[in-house]
């Protein structure tokens, strides 16, 4: 309700925004609302040549392009008719988000859906699944009470945990989307989010990481110093979300924390980063670049090549089922192909509405609101620089790491507000997307808390990534 409630608000609000401004003469041109493309430059007016300064005129003329820039606004001269833009597209419109949405996300995840749904139907049928769910069965259960022992539930959601471990986000969505399914068919009303649910997306939009893997890649293209230095603070940053996202669920949930088990579990994972930190501490900045570019995907691939022995030791299973490795393989792929297209509406429906909110200028109103609030309370502008991307990414990730990148270019990679703006986009999930995706696989209309609880949770990420770079940096 609350996810529905909001869609419907900033479709809304935004189409009555951009009326306002086009009827009050505040808008030239809203085309680009519905037609343009991100980055496009925006048609502000329109005029005869004669009726420009002489400067402009001369310019004009004498430029072979008929093209004159000054000051940030372009005037392009043609048939003696000059279109005057300022100001690049803050995302494409409409019809091009529908068309994108196809070509640029739905059919690569579709594609990394088939592939890794394939090897976990390899997990299920060759009876790994069932030895992963009771290894990790003693610290589920109580986090997730209600899931009974050895489901395997329990080995989706390890497997999503791990791959947002190491930073794998294309093997992480299957992984959690298989999760959720199978949580639904064990949830008592097919129409409303399950406890297990709600924890399982709020542990997983904490993105615990180990391995920002795409933040360092991005900061060696901005030429940042020591790619690998935001490493830590989006390790402890993303370690806090996570453990906020446990109590604040959990205390909601009546979860017991003085569980042995528990404790042991989190200190292991702790154990984990620590030494991770020990060993890359020693390392210099080429070996650090080195060791973040090869160990995610490496792990990756002994996961591949374990699931695929595993299943050629146990031929004989798949034999008495009728079946073969390879068709089993085959099997799952499909089951994922039919979950892509059930979730491609959700898709849509959101990316189109994150498309008006960014392109009305509500967004930029907001955000500057914000800014301006922090400021007057003596929030650096070091900081207020930053915030544009801890307020975009619940929203969409692409126009975050625009930002991102921007913020690098613009302030230097090595800046506080240049690391600040990495370690934000690390540190939290597109909220909005995820709830889309992952709820309507498995067509839940209720999503009860999910929504303000990841939110909340995106909030302590950014307040705990402010005051962890003002430590580090």
């Amino acid at each position: 309700m609350a996810l529905s409630r909001f869609w419907l608000s900033i479709i809304i609000i935004s189409i009555i925004f951009v009326l306002i401004k086009l009827f009050g003469g505040y808008y030239y041109n809203i085309d680009y609302l519905v037609n343009g493309k991100k980055d496009e430059s925006i048609l502000i007016k329109e005029s005869f040549l004669n009726s420009l300064p002489k400067n402009i005129q001369d310019s004009l003329n004498a430029n072979e392009n008929k093209e004159y820039t000054i000051d940030e606004t372009t005037y392009i001269l043609n048939n003696n008719v000059v279109k005057i833009t300022k100001g690049k597209q803050n995302a494409d419109g409409i019809l091009p988000t529908c068309k994108n949405s196809i070509f640029d996300i739905v059919l690569p995840l579709v594609a990394y859906l088939a592939f890794f749904c394939g090897i976990l139907q390899l997990l299920i049928d060759s009876g790994a699944a069932e030895k992963l769910a009771r290894l990790f069965s003693p610290v589920f259960l109580k986090i997730f009470p209600e899931v009974p022992a050895n489901h395997p539930a329990i080995s989706y959601m390890t497997l999503n945990f791990a791959a947002n471990f190491l930073g794998l986000d294309s093997a992480a969505t299957p992984f959690g989307l298989k999760a959720m399914e199978s949580l639904q068919e064990i949830n008592p009303d097919k129409e409303k989010a399950s406890n297990s649910q709600i924890m399982f997306m709020c542990l997983h939009a904490a993105g615990l990481t180990l391995i920002p893997t795409s933040i360092i890649g991005y900061r060696a293209a901005q030429n940042a110093t020591n790619p690998a230095d935001v490493m830590l603070p989006c390790i402890i940053t993303s370690f806090v979300g996570t453990i906020a996202a446990l109590v604040i669920v959990g205390i909601r949930q009546k979860i017991s924390f003085k569980s042995a088990t528990l404790l042991l579990g989190i200190g292991f994972i702790m154990a984990i980063i620590t030494a991770l930190l020990f060993y890359i501490g020693g390392l210099d900045i080429v070996e650090k670049n080195h060791f973040t570019a090869n160990i995610s995907n490496a792990i990756l691939l002994i996961i591949i090549l374990g699931v695929l022995v595993f299943a050629f030791t146990k031929e004989k299973v798949f034999a008495a089922n009728g079946a073969d490795i390879f068709s089993s393989f085959v099997n799952g792929a499909s089951q994922g192909l039919k979950t892509g297209v059930t979730i491609f509406p959700y898709i849509l429906g959101m990316l189109v509405a994150i498309s008006l909110f960014r392109n009305s200028g509500v967004f930029e109103i907001i955000a500057n609101w914000i800014s301006q609030f922090f400021g007057t309370m003596g929030v650096e502008k070091k900081v207020t620089d930053a915030l544009p991307v801890a307020m975009l990414r619940p929203f969409s990730s692409g126009g975050a790491r625009g930002f991102m990148i921007d913020a690098m270019h613009t302030y230097g990679p090595d800046s506080y507000t240049g690391r600040l703006v990495c370690v934000l986009q690390c540190s939290a999930e597109t909220t909005f997307y995820v709830i889309a995706m992952y709820f309507g696989s498995v067509k839940i209309k209720n999503t009860r808390y999910t929504l303000s609880t990841m939110l909340l949770v995106d909030l302590i990420c950014v307040i705990a990534a402010i005051l962890i770079c003002s430590l580090f940096f």
